[in-house]
């Protein structure tokens, strides 16, 4: 088994992190979460020059043509550095569903402004009930003409305020089984009847709650088949999940390299920290956990990469990475102390991001629900 990345994912990684140790500073981050947008045009603005928005979209829509596991890289790189903003929302939860259930017409129309960075995308999927399962689902669309109508309220959706296109799940009809009758629909984030409230997080992001009040939809705006939208639902969910593994991996990365530094530089008892048992034991935990959470995540990737079926990977990723992701945060609030607590440092800004990324996509009680499924318990 090679585990290497090839000559040009080591270039890409690079690049990654330097461009954005350079343009987006944790001074940027905290900056960013006090803005009213969350968002930096000119950050996104760069990220487009370099060809990000459209890594992977292909060349026939304007982008790079790269695979999923380079998405994957990209992403762990943002988790590393931190990189705020709609990249995510955008990418994984806009261009991805695209490629992968739009029709001919609909990648004309939507890809190249992705790639781009001219357009900005978000998806519609959480309700009140908060579930990640086709159950959770009950905003209902109603045909009329040549359209449907949609009424209900989203929950947890990411820069809404920002996107110029929702992907929204929604319920058609009512089926013997909750993943039946389920549509996913494109909309215009400035349709009528459309209304958005700012929630607050933890991670002090922007999420939104979205209440429908008759919203209308054309029907020639049905992503993939009318009725049969859970596949694509499921696929959207895949694939965000090891995209949220690999940012909590970068995440976890960093973490550990501060503490590794940190034991290193302090001193207790006229010698360093690090030389100590317990401070050994828990910087071995955190690398053990990296270790295992990022073999989940890139055989998920990989496998998305090929095409093959990773449901059961890509849930066995997230439990993993997300309960590594808070417990390296925890060992590493205790390695720093005191310190690690204060606004100033950034081992906040890493805490608060395991918490919320657990939860994201299905927490680790909810994945590991599914690996169990996968034993047919």
């Amino acid at each position: 088994m090679d585990f290497e990345f090839s000559e040009e994912q080591k270039i890409l990684k690079k690049m990654a992190r330097d461009f954005l140790k350079k343009e987006c500073p944790k001074e940027l981050v905290r900056q960013l979460e006090e803005t009213e947008a969350g968002h930096s045009p000119e950050l996104w603005r760069k990220m487009a020059e370099l060809g990000w928005m459209g890594l992977i979209v292909p060349e026939e829509y304007g982008g790079s043509e790269f695979s999923f596991i380079d998405l994957i890289i990209l992403f762990e790189e943002m988790g590393y550095n931190i990189c705020p903003g709609p990249f995510f929302s955008t990418v994984v939860l806009g261009a991805l569903p695209i490629m992968a259930a739009g029709s001919a017409d609909q990648k004309a129309a939507y890809l190249p402004g992705i790639a781009g960075g001219e357009a900005i995308w978000t998806l519609a999927l959480t309700e009140p009930d908060g579930r990640y399962d086709a159950s959770g689902i009950s905003l209902r669309a109603v045909p009329e003409g040549d359209e449907y109508l949609l009424s209900g309220t989203k929950l947890f959706v990411p820069d809404a305020h920002l996107a110029q296109y929702i992907i929204c799940a929604a319920r058609t009809t009512d089926g013997p089984e909750p993943k039946e009758g389920l549509t996913v629909f494109i909309i215009d984030a400035q349709a009528p009847g459309l209304s958005l409230t700012p929630l607050k997080t933890l991670v002090r992001d922007r999420q939104f709650e979205l209440l429908f009040d008759r919203v209308r939809v054309a029907k020639a705006s049905v992503l993939g088949e009318v009725d049969r939208g859970w596949p694509v639902i499921k696929d959207i969910l895949d694939k965000a999940a090891v995209a949220k593994c690999a940012e909590m991996l970068g995440g976890s990365q960093a973490v550990l390299d501060m503490a590794v530094q940190y034991s290193k530089e302090r001193t207790q008892f006229d010698r360093p920290i690090g030389s100590f048992q317990a401070i050994q034991h828990h910087l071995a935990n955190m690398w053990m956990g990296i270790f295992a959470a990022g073999h989940l995540t890139y055989k998920a990737a990989w496998k998305i990469s090929q095409g093959l079926p990773a449901g059961q990977d890509a849930a066995m990723a997230k439990a993993k990475a997300g309960e590594a992701y808070r417990q390296i945060t925890i060992l590493g609030h205790q390695i720093f102390g005191g310190i690690g607590f204060t606004m100033e440092h950034d081992m906040h800004l890493y805490h608060r991001r395991s918490a919320a990324g657990d939860l994201v996509f299905g927490h680790s009680g909810f994945q590991l629900e599914q690996t169990a499924q996968g034993l047919g318990l």
